[in-house]
């Protein structure tokens, strides 16, 4: 079938808009805040910051502050409650994985203006190995494109220094994005690093603090729910979770070094050693002590590891969102010891949500649902375009989106807009999927259509691409039965956004605000001016009066 439709494309070629349009559409397709109806005043003259700070949870749904906010009494809740909380805020792109977002969190600009477009093709890069982890995957910021806040922050002052962590390379890099300073995430060898692209050794202070051993000293911990069992709705026992092994508390941690550094990555402890190397680098870098602000950036990433392994709707995941309230209160009242409260600056968000596990969805709430995944769709595209061309033109499938080299199935005498109408039709007859567009299509899409806006601001001009498919709700991206993100629904999409700090009212806020609005609120905020176009602009009745809507046009 897939050999017809491509001899069909060739038969067949039609003029297509050019690049230009494209980028104008992508450009135009901005969405906007949502009800300005009473706004608050703005924020009364406070002390200027000494540190901004971006936490970012890494799958922190919004509705998981609101679900168990009587329990949340540590870092979680004190920000929701001491700061401006939005609950209804987002990810306005259509591919919600990791890199795309944080890509979003500090530079204002959607992932069609940033190049994150998913985490394959986000910071991966053969030229900057690791330090002291020569076999793990090399990882820069150089395919990230543009500015974000600390470039922002070094044009107003160059003595601006910033300090990123995280489990992750991605959530560590993206949110600083290209310029080089203290960027540094958890490896294969147990200890945080950081690759060549920074630095060719790691200062001494990461040294040490690797020389504690912290990982080491964890061998064989039991993983108790902090509270008793009757505190969580969520019964202990459900089969589907952790692929069927290990899913019934306690889970205990492997006592072999090797197994351990290994599994650490997905159970709570991860976050508290985030945190502390974070504190530690604070501490040993004096950030924070100049008249001017630095920046703080911290991504933690054990609730996604949660809830891709237990699901959002677990007694494992409720508990590791307690636990990282627990651990966040120490660490902000550690941080004041360090930079005070009054004069530091806090931003809070979630790089995407996520959906529940499909058996879950089937055998708990009686509704359709399984796992999408059109993988063998690009290898049939691939082999069937080889046998005719020898040559496989880069068909690739990635969360709903089918790329392919446009350019080189053009020079072939291909008609790219037939063949993509053609792979959408057959994609369309799939159970579980909601909508399909084509480079055609998507041009055409109303500015009313949620879906074709939240796939602009994924997509980038220059990339080549035949279809973009949104499966329902229940329907996850993904090849087997886990929790999972990346779809633009709701499920997905949906994030908090908290400001805390000096000046910023306490209140809950019920726009829909976005994060690509953090950056532009901050730099208002901080009184910089973003040095490019923006996607996002300052949040009315958090930034002073002077600020500018710097966005995009």
């Amino acid at each position: 079938m897939l050999r017809d439709i491509l001899r069909a494309a060739g038969e067949r070629r039609v003029a297509l808009a050019g690049a230009a349009a494209v980028a104008a559409l992508l450009a135009a397709g901005g969405a906007v805040l949502g009800p300005r109806s009473a706004l608050a005043q703005p924020p009364a003259a406070a002390a200027p910051p000494a540190l901004v700070v971006l936490l970012v949870v890494d799958q922190l749904r919004p509705d998981y502050l609101t679900r168990w906010a009587p329990q949340l009494t540590g870092g979680l809740g004190r920000l929701a409650r001491t700061g401006t909380f939005f609950p209804r805020a987002q990810q306005d792109h259509a591919i919600t994985q990791t890199a795309p977002g944080h890509s979003t969190t500090l530079s204002g600009r959607f992932p069609a203006h940033t190049g994150i477009i998913t985490n394959a093709r986000g910071v991966p890069d053969p030229l900057a190995p690791i330090i002291g982890a020569p076999d793990a995957e090399p990882a820069s910021p150089r395919r990230f494109q543009g500015t974000t806040l600390y470039d922002w922050m070094l044009a107003a002052d160059p003595g601006t220094r910033v300090l990123s962590a995280s489990r992750k390379d991605r959530g560590a890099i993206l949110p600083v994005g290209r310029a080089r300073g203290d960027v540094y995430w958890y490896g294969v060898n147990g200890e945080f690093t950081t690759s060549r692209y920074y630095r060719d050794t790691l200062p001494g202070w990461v040294q040490a603090w690797n020389a504690r051993r912290g990982v080491a000293r964890l061998a064989g911990t039991t993983w108790q729910p902090l509270l008793a069992a009757d505190a969580y709705a969520e019964p202990d026992s459900q089969r589907w979770e952790n692929y069927g092994r290990d899913f019934v508390f306690p889970h205990r941690l492997p006592t072999a070094l090797d197994s351990l550094v290994q599994r650490i990555r997905y159970v709570p402890w991860m976050d508290s050693l985030t945190l502390d190397l974070a504190l530690e680098g604070v501490r040993q870098t004096g950030l924070g002590h100049r008249a001017r602000p630095d920046l703080l950036v911290v991504s933690l990433s054990t609730v996604d590891a949660v809830g891709h392994d237990f699901g959002p709707d677990s007694r494992e995941l409720h508990d590791q969102v307690l636990r990282t309230d627990h651990w966040l209160d120490w660490f902000l009242d550690s941080l004041a010891t360090l930079v005070p409260r009054e004069r530091t600056l806090f931003a809070l968000t979630a790089d995407h949500g996520v959906q529940s596990i499909p058996a879950f969805v089937r055998e708990v709430r009686r509704r359709p649902s399984q796992p999408l995944w059109l993988a063998s769709l690009a290898r049939e595209l691939r082999t069937a375009f080889a046998a005719r061309f020898h040559s496989d033109a880069g068909f690739a499938f990635e969360y709903g989106l089918l790329l392919a080299d446009t350019s080189e199935l053009r020079a072939r005498a291909l008609d790219v807009d037939s063949l993509s109408e053609a792979l959408a039709a057959r994609v369309r007859t799939l159970p579980g999927i909601a909508h399909v567009y084509t480079p055609r299509t998507l041009r055409a899409a109303p500015a009313s259509d949620t879906l074709a806006r939240r796939w602009r601001h994924s997509i980038p001009p220059e990339y080549g691409w035949l279809f973009a498919a949104t499966p329902l709700p229940d329907y996850p991206w993904e090849p087997q039965e886990e929790g999972n993100h990346g779809t633009p629904n709701a499920a997905d999409v949906g994030v908090p956004i908290i400001f805390a700090g000096p000046g910023i009212p306490a209140r809950r806020d019920e726009r829909v605000v976005r994060t690509v609005d953090i950056a532009p609120t901050l730099a208002a905020i901080l009184g910089v001016r973003p040095t490019q176009p923006l996607d996002g602009r300052p949040i009315p009745g958090l930034a002073p009066p002077r600020a500018t809507d710097g966005g995009r046009r």
